[in-house]
């Protein structure tokens, strides 16, 4: 599978962004699908993330301002990101895997096994 993340962009404290990530295949073959964010010097965060058949799961920092859902239609994941702050700059990946986890790995990177090339989100004035 590949994945195509699109969005990011420059937006200023306060400002929202909404990312892509369009899968080459179809979506319902993978059970968990997420989005993680990775700043200069830093690992990769877990930021939230979509599944099957589990509730959505957001990491603390971002809950009540990012919003995950998925189109099965048309094969995407998207991530609303309204209220941006800039501790938020970051480069933002897709990354899925076909196999269940346990619900407190979800937002591991470690877990996954299939990512996207990423896409910047820069906030600032």
């Amino acid at each position: 599978v590949q994945l195509q993340a699109s969005g990011g962009g420059l937006v200023q404290p306060g400002g929202y962004l909404r990312l892509s990530c369009a899968f080459s295949g179809s979506i319902s073959d993978y059970y968990h699908i997420g989005w993680f964010r990775q700043a200069p010097g830093q690992g990769r965060e877990g930021v939230s993330v979509i599944s099957k058949h589990d509730p959505t799961k957001y990491a603390d920092s971002v809950k009540g301002r990012f919003t995950i859902s998925k189109d099965n239609a048309k094969n995407t994941v998207y991530l609303q990101m309204n209220d941006l702050k800039p501790e938020d700059t970051a480069v933002y990946y897709c990354g899925t895997r076909k196999g269940r986890v346990i619900l407190s790995a979800r937002l591991s990177a470690a877990q996954y096994e299939f990512w996207g090339q990423g896409t910047q989100v820069t906030v600032s004035s």
